[in-house]
C-alpha cells in the first residue's frame, strides 16, 4: 500500500501529498499522523494539498477529522495549497471544514503555526 510521508521539522510536522487520495489512503494517513504526533510530541501539523486537483466528500471529512485529531492529542493543524478547483468542490459539497486553519502556501502556513504556539504559551499536552 501507498504511504504518504510524515516529516518532522522541529516541533512541527509536514505532510506533503503527492499523490491521489483514496478512502484506504487517507484512513492510513490519519492513523500515521496520529501516531506520528504522540511519538514526538509534535505541536503543530502542516498538510500541503497544493497537488490534489479534486476531493470527493469522504476525503473533505478525513481532512477535518485529521484536524480535530490533532487538536486533542495538542498540536495545531493548518491546511495548505487548496487549489481553487478544490474549494470550489468543497462549498458545492457542503463541506465548511470547521476548525481546519487554511494558508495559501507552506511559508504563510508555517508563520500561522508560530503564532499559534506562541500564543497557546504552554507546553502542557492532554493526558
Amino acid at each position: 500500500m501507498e504511504k504518504i510521508p510524515i516529516l518532522r521539522m522541529g516541533d512541527f510536522l509536514l505532510v506533503t501529498i503527492q499523490i491521489d487520495m483514496h478512502d484506504q489512503l487517507a484512513l492510513k494517513l490519519q492513523d500515521d499522523l496520529s501516531n506520528a504526533i504522540q511519538q514526538h510530541a509534535s505541536k503543530g501539523v502542516l498538510i500541503d494539498i497544493s497537488t490534489l486537483e479534486m476531493v470527493d466528500s469522504f476525503i473533505g471529512r478525513m481532512v477535518a477529522d485529521i484536524s480535530g485529531m490533532g487538536r486533542i492529542l495538542g498540536a495545531q493543524t493548518i491546511l495548505v495549497g487548496m487549489q481553487p478547483a478544490v474549494a470550489i468542490t468543497l462549498v458545492e459539497l457542503g463541506l465548511s471544514l470547521p476548525g481546519v486553519a487554511t494558508a495559501l502556501n507552506v511559508e504563510r502556513g508555517m508563520e500561522i503555526l508560530r503564532r499559534k504556539i506562541a500564543a497557546d504559551g504552554t507546553d502542557e499536552r492532554p493526558g
